[in-house]
């Protein structure tokens, strides 16, 4: 077997073996297998697609090329994941109201890279916050008060990091095969036998129309049967930010006062009883959606969830007095507001563009490796649907570079439409 007949294999569009698939990934992450090589390979699946068992078996042996998290000793685990998008605060809401419930929350996160915002990051805006504890006290964590919320310290699914990295240099990044793949070795490593996923769709998700989402989570939900995982998929729109708030420390206070029941979100809301009901189905906690909408919401409106969320803060080195009095948390130093230029109905607020220009405030990074700017964002007071009068504020652009905010603040129209 070699990585030429895999390639000219693919590149005919004839099916690969597992046995081939399990071969590229092995000889790619020991080294034997070039970048330009795998690089080939990659093309040819993007051109030619993979089917189910394909996927699956592209999904496994990522999974199994580092480390496998074990969390069998927790009980039953039921993990979430979203495909990402703009101002999703939705970890910081949901998860503590599934512990406050009794199901065991033992969740590794990412860091935000380019448009889309990262849990990590948001965490890491409460001081003393620590993301990075080693896997006995993670578990003894959710052991101790049933949730924790950590980076991902393992090695987990290196495959899928080469991979990944290599899509995107070889613009290979929109296939549904070699995207549910990557999705799904990360969760089967972190130890998910459970998984909940939210497939966002719309401009600032990876997803732009409902066909491909339907498809990306079809494949998804196939990859857990076949590989003994039970996975149920939901779809939810990202044509605009998830609730008010773009940007770390704006989407941790957010979340913070929804916890504390002073607002939510019509979005928001719709959202953490969709997946959360779903959860509660898969960890038998409820016999059906509305059983389950209903506990989330009364766990989010009797103040456990709250509970629960400080006592995660400072089980992990948080300091709690951030969380009870948001006013803590540092400020940009320049709050500008954005203008309805008109009187009428709010059309559109883009996802797309407001996460790209938060990202230029400073809210986002390019590479991994960059530092954020953990104040900065925008702060919405609107949302699409609303009626607006001509100068009534629609949010606030908050920026610690005066000179950015202006240039944002006359990039208004690219993502705001009145009519």
């Amino acid at each position: 077997m070699n990585i030429l007949d895999i390639i000219a294999k693919k590149r005919d569009k004839r099916e690969l073996t597992k046995e081939e698939i399990n071969f590229f990934i092995n000889e790619y992450i020991s080294g034997s297998v070039t970048d330009y090589q795998a690089a080939a390979l990659i093309m040819a699946i993007y051109i030619n697609g993979m089917n189910e068992r394909e996927t699956t078996d592209l999904t496994l042996a990522m999974a199994y090329s580092g480390d496998i998290l074990d969390l069998s000793d927790l009980g039953d685990v039921i993990d979430k994941h979203s495909t990402g998008g703009v101002g999703d605060k939705i970890t910081l809401i949901l998860m503590p109201i599934i512990a406050s419930l009794g199901i065991p929350v033992a969740k590794m996160s990412g860091r935000g890279l380019g448009f889309t915002g990262g849990t990590i990051d948001k965490l890491e805006s409460i001081p003393g916050y620590n993301t990075n504890i080693s896997v006995e006290q993670f578990k003894e964590n959710v052991k101790k008060i049933g949730i924790s919320l950590i980076g991902q310290t393992l090695n987990l699914a290196p495959a899928d990091k080469k991979i990944y990295s290599l899509r995107d240099t070889i613009s290979c990044t929109e296939s549904i095969p070699l995207i549910a793949s990557s999705i799904m070795s990360k969760k089967i490593a972190s130890g998910a036998n459970k998984i909940v996923i939210d497939v966002t769709c719309g401009s600032g998700a990876f997803m732009k129309n409902i066909n491909d989402a339907r498809k990306l989570a079809d494949i998804m939900t196939k990859i857990g049967e076949l590989s003994n995982r039970k996975v149920k998929c939901v779809i939810t729109g990202m044509d605009e930010p998830v609730g008010y708030a773009v940007g770390n420390i704006l989407e941790v206070k957010e979340a913070i006062d929804v916890l504390k029941n002073k607002y939510i979100p019509q979005d928001v809301e719709k959202i953490i009883t969709l997946l959360g009901s779903n959860m509660l189905i898969l960890a038998n906690k409820a016999k059906n959606a509305k059983e389950g909408e209903d506990m989330i919401l009364e766990n989010l409106h009797n103040g456990k969830a709250y509970q629960k969320f400080i006592e995660l803060v400072q089980n992990q080195g948080g300091d709690i007095s951030y969380i009870e009095d948001t006013d803590k948390f540092e400020k940009a130093k320049f709050i500008i507001p954005i203008k309805a230029n008109k009187q009428g109905k709010i059309m559109r607020l883009d996802a797309l563009t407001i996460g790209k220009l938060a990202g230029f405030l400073g809210a986002g990074r390019i590479r991994k490796e960059d530092n954020i700017d953990k104040k900065v964002g925008f702060v919405f007071e609107k949302k699409v649907n609303d009626i607006v009068k001509q100068d009534e504020i629609i949010g606030y652009i908050h920026s610690d570079d005066e000179e950015k905010a202006n240039y944002v603040l006359n990039r208004t129209k690219d993502f705001l439409e009145i009519v």
